[in-house]
């Protein structure tokens, strides 16, 4: 890598970073040094290839995607912690409930939990998220109903949120 690359790549890490880092922290359902042993890994495995690469963000995210498909694959754990039954009385229901998807997400398949976070959390369309995985559309759509029904079935608390945002669209 030339300095001119050199400068162009740390001026994308310094820039993206921050965003790259949360989407990772989702990745690895809240894991934070899965999550920066995933960014770090990906992020060097782009740097290799930087010269080549058109859109950054693009090859970054497939990178981390897939990595983190195969560290799963190689690992098979699944986070099995109990989840709160009830609202706290001191207003902590919404960090309840940020607990309880982290959870629930860690309990999804790398797959499943992939195509929801492109999908939801990343607000990418079917035909991208397709495209960054490397599998159809229909693949996309029938993966992400069933993971959502997973995730609802594993956190029903948030049924009464799904309810809403169907309402609102």
């Amino acid at each position: 890598m030339d300095s001119a690359d050199q400068r162009e790549f740390h001026e994308f890490v310094s820039a993206r970073s921050p965003t790259f880092m949360r989407l990772a922290f989702l990745l690895t359902a809240g894991d934070q040094h899965a999550a920066e042993d995933l960014l770090q890994t990906s992020l060097a495995k782009t740097a290799l290839k930087w010269h080549r690469i058109d859109d950054p963000d693009k090859y970054l995210r497939q990178v981390m995607y897939r990595q983190q498909i195969s560290w799963w694959r190689r690992r098979r754990e699944f986070a099995v912690a109990e989840i709160p039954d009830r609202q706290g009385p001191d207003g902590t229901h919404a960090v309840e409930l940020q607990i309880m998807v982290q959870q629930a997400l860690g309990k999804l398949t790398a797959k499943q939990r992939a195509i929801l976070v492109l999908r939801y959390f990343e607000d990418q369309s079917e035909s991208t998220v397709a495209a960054t995985l490397g599998c159809s559309i229909g693949t996309v759509r029938s993966t992400a109903h069933r993971a959502l029904a997973r995730l609802l079935q594993l956190c029903p608390e948030l049924h009464e949120l799904h309810i809403r945002s169907k309402a609102s669209s």
